[in-house]
């Protein structure tokens, strides 16, 4: 099989769009404190919204038994996270959980604002991302 200008072109053209959408250009990196993240709304948007599988703690609810479980919100795992990398989980979800995008419910602001109230719990618990 010959391999043409043209071919090489395309192959190129695919490969750099398919690594786009693995990986973090093109997505939201600004901090929260940044984009005015607001936690006070943020925390009503949580209870409304999260509390049901992270619980009022942000560690899970124990009466819910989700495989895997839900993230602790408190942990330094998440709280170590970069904003924009906890900012894709919430809007995009994350796959093989029950962990759903909220992009169709959420606005990118709500987000934002959900964003900052979970980085109070990390300060709650004493941890500082």
């Amino acid at each position: 099989m010959r391999i043409t200008g043209r071919r090489v072109l395309v192959f190129i053209v695919l490969a750099s769009a398919l690594g786009l959408g693995f990986s973090n250009l093109g997505m939201k990196e600004i901090a929260a404190s940044e984009k005015g993240g607001d936690p006070v709304s943020g925390r009503e948007i949580y209870v409304n919204t999260c509390i049901r599988c992270h619980g009022i703690d942000g560690k899970g609810t124990l009466g819910i038994k989700l495989v895997p479980p839900p993230a602790d919100l408190t942990s330094l795992t998440v709280q170590s996270r970069l904003d924009g990398t906890l900012f894709r989980r919430i809007h995009e979800g994350k796959p093989n959980t029950a962990m759903g995008a909220w992009k169709h419910s959420l606005s990118d602001e709500e987000i934002w604002d959900v964003l900052a109230y979970v980085r109070t719990l990390g300060v709650e618990r004493g941890e500082q991302p």
